[in-house]
């Protein structure tokens, strides 16, 4: 009888000790991948920095241009400064969006500008904004995988009861805006759209 309880025990205290580690190695992937997603997302934020940097040059270059054209670039500068003052991802990426409209605006307002777009300091600016939004989108599709990998760990059981009971939120997902997901119209002079 005694070695019937002793076993009993020993495989009630294993089950326990089962579900504990279990438990824990459950929690410590759902850090594992919040701490992938904030990496991610340091990435984009070190793109979206670069990107600002860069806009008061290339505003700078152009002023000296096109001076009536100042629509285009207060609409960039003001973008860029509420990507600035974002406090939280959300915030950010919504700014971001604004950011990439009025640099799309910017881009459509000087390219019938053949003395601007010959000037090496502006193909120089042009060409590193280019680049950057290249690694930028490189960055979102990273992060956005990586958020993914952990909303979806954060949503399975347990994992869904680890996260709530440790207050680990789901991460936003950086996606297109809707001004992007338009068809964009182009016209080389002919009949208007």
């Amino acid at each position: 009888m005694k070695t019937k309880i002793s076993t009993m025990l020993l495989f009630g205290m294993a089950a326990v000790v089962a579900v504990v580690l279990y438990t824990v190695m459950t929690h410590n992937q759902l850090i594992q991948a919040e701490e992938n997603a904030a990496t991610k997302w340091a990435q984009v934020d070190n793109q979206l920095k670069r990107r600002a940097d860069l806009i008061p040059n290339l505003v700078e270059t152009v002023k000296g241009y096109a001076a009536h054209e100042k629509e285009a670039i207060e609409a960039v500068s003001n973008a860029r400064n509420r990507v600035a003052s974002a406090t939280t991802s959300a915030d950010l990426i919504q700014s971001n969006w604004l950011l990439t409209g009025a640099l799309g605006s910017f881009r459509t307002a000087f390219s019938g500008y053949p003395e601007l777009r010959a000037n090496e300091q502006f193909k120089q600016l042009m060409d590193s904004l280019e680049g950057t939004e290249n690694r930028l989108a490189v960055a979102r599709r990273d992060y956005n995988e990586a958020a993914a990998a952990y909303n979806s760990k954060r949503r399975q059981f347990p994992g869904n009861v680890l996260a709530s009971v440790s207050g680990l939120e789901p991460k936003p997902y950086y996606e297109a805006s809707e001004r992007e997901r338009e068809t964009p119209v182009v016209n080389f002079g002919g009949a208007k759209p």
